[in-house]
Parts: C-alpha cells; structure tokens; sequence
C-alpha cells in the first residue's frame, strides 16, 4: 500500500471523505437564514388567517343582513311559496342570490341579480348546487356552476323559509393579492436580511479570523529547536474582554506569553549547561596541564637521576622533585577543596573573631614576603564576629594578600581593613600597585586566570596556580558572603561581606592601625 492510499484511510479503516463541518461562518447565515424564514412564514400566513378571517365575517354579516331583508320581503306573502319579487326591489348588491325552501329545504324557485339587469332564474344545476342547506342562520360556502364560489345561508320566520348568498370573489381576490404582497415583500425583506446578516457576521467574525491566523503563524514557528523569537500577538483591539472573539485573543495571548517565557527558561538553562561544560572542559585542560608540569618536572630529574650522578647533583635533584610534589600536592588541595564547595558540602561552624583572624593573616604575609609595605586598620566600634570555618577565612584573607604579594613589585603597599556596618562585617584589601587590566576584570574569580602578563612581579617570584581568587569566591559564598573587586592603575581594592552574629556595642570605640 503506498502512501497515498495509507492517508485516504482512517485509522478505523474507513475511507477518509470530505470534511463534514462547514465553516462558523456558513453555519450562522444557514441558521440566521432559516430562523429569518420560518418567522416571516409565520408571520405571513397568520396574518392570512386573520385578513381571511376578518373578510369572511364583513361578507357573513352582509349575508346574514341580505337573507333577513330577504326574509322580511317573502313574508309579505306568506302563501306565495315561489315568490321572489322582493329582488325587484332596489339596493340589493349585484351577483346576489335568492331562493325559497319548502319545509324539506328543497329549494322551489331561485334567482340571481345581475349587474344592470333583472333578476334571472338558476338554471337546475345551479340549483342543484344550493341544496341541503339547513335553515339555522349558519354560513356555508358552495361552489356554483358560470357564477362561482359563493357565501350562503338559510333564514326561517313563520314557516317562511328562504335562502340567500353573496359572491366570495372580491374576497379570494383579496386574500390573493395580499398573498402575493407579503410573498414580495417577504423574498425582498429576506434578500435584505440576508445581505446585512452576512456583512454583520463576516465583521464580526473578523476578529476570530485575526485570532485563527496569530495561532496558525505561531504554530508554524520553530519552537522545537527552542528559538526565543518575538512570537505574534493577537491585536491589542482583538482581546477586548467584553466579547467572546476578544476572550479568545486575550487567551491566546497569554498562552503565548507562557510559550515564550519556557522557551526563554529552557535557553537559558541549555546556556547555563552549555557554559557549565565548557568551563568544566576548560577546568579539566588547565588542571591537567598545571599537573602536567610538576609531573614533567619530576620526570625529568628521575631520568638525570637515572643517567647517573655526574649530570646533575642528587640532593639538587631531590630538593626540586620535593618542591614539585608539594606544588602538585597544593593543586589537587584546591581542587579537591573547590569540588566540595561545588557540591555544597557543609563547612565547620563556629564563632569567628574577624579582626584577629586578619591581623594574623596580615603577619604571615608580612613574614612571607617583607618587600611589601602592610598595614592593618581595625574598627572597632563593633566586635566583627561571624559564624564560620576559622580556617576556610584565613584562606580566603590570605589567598587575597597572596594575590597582592605575587603580583605586585616591592615597596608597594598593601592595606587589609575590617569594618563592621550593623549585620556586616566587611574584610577590604587594597593595594597601590599597576591594577588589573580592564579586560581582565570580569573574570578575576575565575579559575586559572592569571595576571602575570599584565601585572609587575618581582623577579625570580614563582606564579600561583590560578585558583586562589577563585577559592576564596567559593568560600566566601558558602559563608553567604560575597567578594567584589574594583581597580584601576595605583589602587586595586577587593572586598569580602559577612553576615555577622549580633550587633554589640563597644564604649569609646576607637581605631587601631599596625604598620611593619
């Protein structure tokens, strides 16, 4: 079975036909068309029955009234049971009938007046045609041979019976002609509708079309590959609440609105992945080739070791194998420390003195690197306690002194200041040296980002490993703190936040500065 085949049939095995739904459009003019019909059908044919009803009591009535004016004229000859000489009489309307009953209403002789003429008699099938009619003032309507349809009854007073009718042509001819009228005026009436319907529903529906054709484009945009593009919206004058195309459009665009905010979701979170990897990818080369020189270094001495003792002497040789080690030893440190930060590993809890934990980092610095001019400024107007790992902040404090060290020359000078402002207890490092350079900035707190290219050294000192900006971000986040870096040539500051325990006061506050 080839593919056309497969798309004509259902799933249900049934041949696929045509659609049966026609359009909302076509459906209302149908309706609307029919409903228009059916009341002016109504409406035509009650008020038939009733303009009949109303012409057939006015010619009862005349009937009634010509057969008692007959009645009074037979009664003047009461014996005369054929005499009909009361139609010679004036005022009777043209096309009347007259007949005289015997008491078995058999009729005995009738008459017609004719327009201008004298009263004729019926002929036997005329005659024939009036018979059985009973003598109780009821209306009948029989159909008489070369004169018509006629409106008849039958009077009785003093054994004197007589019968009388009138034509019922200027009736039919009535009801035939206002018929005719409202069947004009119905057809024009419904062609008029018709058209003003269907301009009324085409702009009316109008805005749903507007609706349908957003929701067709929308759904013909690629948000499979997860694009966040500027999707179509329904107009503004298309939501209007107060009708149910503008409900439709106000929904549609809010459900837009929500395509749109999970698609720009999903995209940040596949960047956030994608950034998280390549860092991953770029962590792994830098610490795989920040391994691989310590490495080389100490296989390099083990192979002139192995060469013999003339080429390089041993306790030279151990003294750099030891000193690599150490060095690869501190980098797997940190790394292994920045994959536990990572992972959110908790840190040691305790009551951290601030003040005494950066003096003494302040001393170690000023024993590992006395070129350097340090200072320390305290204030102490409130105790700068946090809760914390003791050793985790030292880290982060002298990873920052370190960082001033290495990458400034001699005589410069580094001041480290603690501060307390209510629930925060700011650490500032600021240095006087050549700055970081702009483009660096941004990713100071990065890993393996060095600035020994832009930054003066001194000479003969030994570059770090790129990690300790980076370690001491991670700790101080996990302290709930956070490290910020401003520079420019001649002053080069970083500050760390920590939330402190409690806010104490200290009478006579005053601010203490140690200079080497």
């Amino acid at each position: 079975m080839n593919r056309t085949t497969l798309q004509g049939v259902r799933r249900g095995g049934t041949p696929a036909g045509p659609p049966r739904g026609r359009s909302l459009r076509t459906r209302l003019l149908v309706f609307i068309s029919a409903t228009l019909v059916a009341v002016c059908a109504a409406m035509a044919l009650t008020t038939v029955f009733a303009q009949r009803s109303y012409l057939l009591g006015n010619l009862d009535d005349r009937v009634a009234g010509a057969a008692a004016r007959g009645l009074g004229g037979a009664s003047l000859h009461p014996d005369l049971d054929r005499d009909l000489t009361f139609l010679n009489e004036s005022g009777h309307p043209a096309g009347m009938l007259a007949a005289r009953l015997d008491e078995d209403g058999t009729i005995l002789a009738a008459a017609f007046v004719g327009e201008d003429a004298p009263p004729q008699n019926l002929s036997h099938a005329q005659t024939a045609a009036l018979t059985g009619i009973a003598t109780d003032g009821s209306p009948h309507t029989r159909s008489i041979p070369g004169l018509g349809t006629y409106r008849v009854t039958a009077l009785e007073a003093g054994g004197v019976r007589v019968l009388a009718g009138l034509p019922m042509d200027d009736v039919q001819d009535m009801i035939s002609r206002l018929v005719m009228v409202e069947g004009v005026v119905a057809a024009a009436g419904l062609t008029v509708a018709g058209c003003v319907c269907a301009v009324v529903i085409r702009r009316q529906l109008r805005p749903l079309g507007r609706v349908a054709a957003t929701a067709v484009e929308v759904s013909r945009a690629p948000l499979c590959r997860g694009e966040v593009t500027a999707l179509t919206r329904v107009p503004e004058r298309d939501t209007d609440p107060g009708s149910e195309a503008g409900q439709v459009g106000a929904a549609l665009n809010r459900m837009i609105d929500h395509v749109e905010s999970s698609l720009a979701e999903r995209q940040r979170s596949e960047e956030r992945v994608r950034r998280s990897e390549e860092r991953m990818r770029r962590f792994l080369a830098d610490a795989s080739h920040e391994l691989r020189t310590p490495l080389a270094s100490i296989a390099g001495y083990a192979e002139l070791m192995n060469r013999g003792t003339d080429r390089i002497e041993p306790l030279l040789a151990w003294r750099r194998v030891s000193a690599e080690s150490a060095r690869m030893t501190g980098l797997v440190e940190d790394l292994l420390l920045l994959a536990r930060l990572d992972e959110g590993r908790p840190l040691q809890s305790a009551e951290v003195d601030v003040a005494s934990l950066v003096a003494e980092a302040v001393w170690d610095a000023r024993a590992a690197g006395d070129g350097h001019d340090w200072q320390l400024e305290l204030s102490l107007d409130t105790p700068p306690l946090v809760v914390g790992d003791e050793a985790r902040l030292h880290q982060v404090v002298a990873n920052l002194l370190a960082n001033a060290r290495m990458h400034t020359p001699e005589g410069t000078r580094v001041v480290a200041t603690v501060e307390a402002h209510g629930a925060t207890c700011s650490i500032r490092v600021r240095d006087d040296g050549p700055g970081i350079p702009p483009d660096l900035l941004p990713s100071v707190f990065e890993r393996f980002t060095r600035g020994d290219v832009s930054r003066a050294r001194a000479a003969g000192m030994a570059g770090g490993s790129g990690l300790g900006l980076a370690i001491a971000a991670a700790i101080t986040s996990a302290h709930g703190g956070r490290v910020d870096v401003s520079s420019e040539p001649g002053c080069t500051e970083f500050t760390i936040e920590l939330p402190t325990v409690e806010e104490v006061a200290v009478p006579g506050g005053s601010r203490q500065v140690l200079h080497h």
